[in-house]
């Protein structure tokens, strides 16, 4: 834990207090969105201090050409960024002549910022001080609307307590923006036109590149003690990328002055170029017809229906209570399931770090997620998304010289073409490509859906084996195959040989690609005669997948009884975490990259990641023993680690480290474990927190079509529920501290498994 100022709450993150050193973590905390745009926490109104600007559209980006020093051939051509996209929030105040800006009050007290997951809601407050002494009363309620996409809404209240004020609030829109994360201080946004419509500000801009065109639109209205004023701007100015308009209130002491700016982004890729405008004017109206309460209250009820079935409940705790649901905020906030050209960026709307829009994350940790509480074309989406990319995944491969129809997936994507540029990430962090094929094995086991495969699935399947086949080669030493020149999950190792995950993960791929290619054959005829004549289905080639499969090496010690991460791991200083100097931590911010490659710590799970997918090919005890061989070697500087040595440490019984584990994922972010919340939050492992409680203490298992569950109580847990959609049937599960109790939505009943014992779930009447 680097950080403790969010005050535990089960429903709210909450801060209080000015702190202007904390102010860019809590602009990512405090973070909304609603799937098509998002927003950190800036300030509306100007702020002179630190700070990191961030507004961003779903599915935009700029493709940034890779800069090394020594070009080489496969090298992607460029890097993804995700933008930081038009202003819309801005409204710049002046107060009897002076500007307002928290970094220059004399005082701010009272401070307070809610973000209220329940319903979607940001808040703040505060009572600010000017330099002329003026003393006021701040009250501010930012959204955007979960079912009215394209829309944002603020209520700005300003009432002043020792004097009279003149306001004077300068609303505008703004695309002069650029990336904190620009290589040559370079801008991303062309401006096209600017327009005034009455009092209706649009600014137009294309993305270069890639020509992504925006309108960033507002409107504002006026109020003095909730009463509407009909208020004429004094000015309505237009530069080549801004709108800003002038207004002016005056107001006596304890009178309150509101303005309601409605703002937001209508894309290219929604609408046609040419009527953007005409589109943003539409959605103004949509928004003003509604208007601010109906909004709101429209707000509380898509905010209600989404955590009816997501929410999970902990009584007893209330920090492990806020920390999933944060999770599962956010979560729903990046992605909805209603665009299936969309998919779950590492930051989210949070930031702009890693660039790129999918990754591995994706398949490993956020399909169960979605699975589960969505429904079953929401994941469906989610697997579409890498078929209707399949090409370009071929067109990878051939890059790097592998051919019939190999395909890499990409680590870091936008569209398909791989777009991260470090060679060792680019090049040998191939494990992707078995998350996407057990994402296909996994959506099939839990919803029972087995069109999937003869319609979609089968096609990514053997261009992924036929990529994992070739990528092997024979060795004339070991009289086996072996992989070369990999980096697995744990990348505090690259360029080794034989990493364990990533072989074994590749024989399960050949191998259930050749199950499938029968099982299509002889279930499925009309389709498996469709992909046969497209992709040129051989028995030979069949042979082959089969003769690699069958004679794969994996590095093992006699001594520990452990499948070894990979060829010669044993010659390092096997040192524990537990024994490293705490000033040392975390490793990746104190010491030289020679330094970490050098050392046995392991960033996140790699050999036990390949425990956690196929848990039923090893034994509890073979379990137990990787566990207790890798874990104390973990330095989990990935987001992505707790989670999965949560759900294992459950497995094995270990509470108290599974409790720690979870703690970790749940609150990565809130308590900051990994000094850089202020660059964004972890958004993709925080399917991974989900996983914890559901797969970890609810023991949670699809096998043989059926749920079966080893509930666990963590002892400072008085009880915990979840739902599950399992195939159309809503399941709830209660676990306290002498029961599993179920309830069932539905009129048939559900067969689970407590333990291995049967029971049969009846519908509730």
């Amino acid at each position: 834990m680097n950080q403790d100022y969010i005050i535990p709450n089960s429903w709210s993150i909450i801060e209080e207090g000015f702190e202007k050193d904390r102010v860019k973590s809590s602009e990512s905390l405090f973070s909304i969105g609603n799937g098509a745009m998002g927003q950190r926490a800036n300030f509306e109104e100007f702020y002179s201090g630190d700070t990191f600007q961030g507004s961003y559209i779903a599915g935009v980006y700029y493709p940034d050409k890779t800069k090394v020093g020594w070009w080489k051939n496969g090298y992607p051509e460029y890097f993804a960024k995700v933008l930081n996209a038009p202003v819309w929030i801005g409204i710049d105040i002046e107060i009897n002549g002076e500007q307002f800006d928290l970094n220059t009050c004399k005082e701010v007290k009272n401070f307070r910022r809610e973000l209220n997951m329940k319903e979607g809601l940001l808040d703040r407050s505060f009572i600010a001080i000017l330099p002329s002494g003026l003393e006021i009363e701040v009250n501010v309620r930012r959204f955007l609307a979960a079912d009215l996409d394209e829309i944002g809404v603020i209520k700005y209240d300003i009432k002043p307590l020792n004097g009279k004020a003149k306001i004077v609030y300068k609303p505008y829109v703004d695309t002069g923006v650029k990336n904190e994360d620009a290589n040559w201080e370079e801008t991303f946004w062309e401006p096209i036109t600017t327009e005034i419509k009455k009092e209706q500000g649009f600014v137009q801009a294309r993305t270069f590149k890639t020509h992504f065109n925006v309108v960033t639109f507002m409107e504002n209205m006026f109020f003095i003690n909730n009463e509407k004023q009909e208020v004429s701007p004094l000015s309505q100015n237009k530069t080549n990328h801004k709108v800003e308009f002038t207004y002016e209130l005056n107001i006596d002491v304890n009178e309150i002055a509101t303005i309601h700016k409605f703002g937001g982004y209508v894309v290219s890729t929604n609408h046609q170029e040419n009527e953007l405008i005409t589109a943003a004017e539409n959605v103004l109206e949509q928004a003003k017809t509604i208007g601010y309460e109906q909004l709101l209250i429209n707000q509380k009820e898509a905010w209600a229906k989404i955590w009816e079935m997501a929410d999970i409940t902990i009584e007893g705790d209330v920090k492990a209570q806020q920390g999933i649901r944060f999770n599962i905020f956010q979560l729903n906030q990046t992605y909805s399931g209603k665009d299936a050209r969309l998919n779950i960026g590492p930051k989210g709307f949070t930031g702009e770090k890693y660039g790129g829009s999918t990754y591995w994350d994706t398949e490993a940790y956020c399909l169960p997620f979605y699975m589960a509480t969505k429904n079953q074309e929401v994941a469906r989406n989610l697997l579409k998304y890498r078929y209707n990319q399949l090409d370009k995944a071929i067109e990878n491969a051939e890059k790097l010289g592998f051919t019939n129809g190999a395909a890499l997936y990409p680590m870091v994507t936008m569209n398909g073409e791989e777009c991260h540029n470090e060679w060792e990430i680019t090049f040998e962090e191939i494990h992707r490509n078995a998350a996407i094929a057990f994402a296909i094995f996994n959506y099939t086991r839990f919803t029972g859906d087995d069109t999937y495969i003869p319609e979609a699935g089968l096609e990514v399947l053997l261009g992924i084996a036929r990529f994992w086949t070739q990528r092997f080669n024979w060795s004339n030493d070991k009289k086996q195959y072996v992989m070369l020149g990999v980096t697995g999950p744990n990348e505090y190792e690259n360029n080794v040989n034989n990493n364990f995950h990533t072989s074994y993960c590749a024989q399960w791929c050949i191998n259930y690609a050749v199950e499938q290619v029968q099982n299509v054959k002889d279930n499925y005829s009309s389709d498996f005669a469709r992909i046969s004549s497209k992709v040129n289905i051989t028995d030979v080639e069949l042979e082959k997948m089969k003769e690699v499969a069958s004679n794969i090496y994996f590095p093992y010690s006699k001594e520990y009884d452990v499948y070894l991460q990979q060829d010669g791991f044993l010659d390092k200083d096997l040192t524990p975490v537990s024994q490293l100097d705490k000033s040392q931590r975390p490793i990746n911010q104190k010491w030289s990259w020679d330094r970490i490659l050098r050392s046995a710590y392991i960033k996140q799970a790699d050999t036990l990641q390949a425990f956690y997918y196929f848990e039923d090919k090893f034994s509890k005890e073979q379990l137990e023993r990787h566990f207790d061989f890798y874990e104390p070697l973990t330095v989990h500087e990935s987001s992505l680690s707790p989670c999965v040595h949560s759900i294992q440490a459950a497995t094995l019984g270990r509470m108290e480290q599974a409790y720690t584990f979870y703690l970790r994922t749940s609150r990565l972010d809130l308590d900051d474990y990994n000094k850089e919340v202020h660059e964004g939050l972890h958004i993709t492992s925080m399917a991974g927190t989900w996983m914890s409680i559901v797969e970890g203490f609810g023991g949670m298992r699809v096998k043989n079509d059926q749920l079966y569950f080893e509930p666990r109580l963590p002892e400072q847990w008085e009880e915990f529920t979840f739902k599950i959609n399992f195939r159309n049937q809503i399941l709830k599960v209660i676990v306290n501290k002498g029961n599993t109790m179920f309830e069932l939505e539905g009129n048939q009943p559900l067969e689970v498994y407590v333990f291995d014992q049967k029971v049969l779930v009846q519908p509730s009447i």
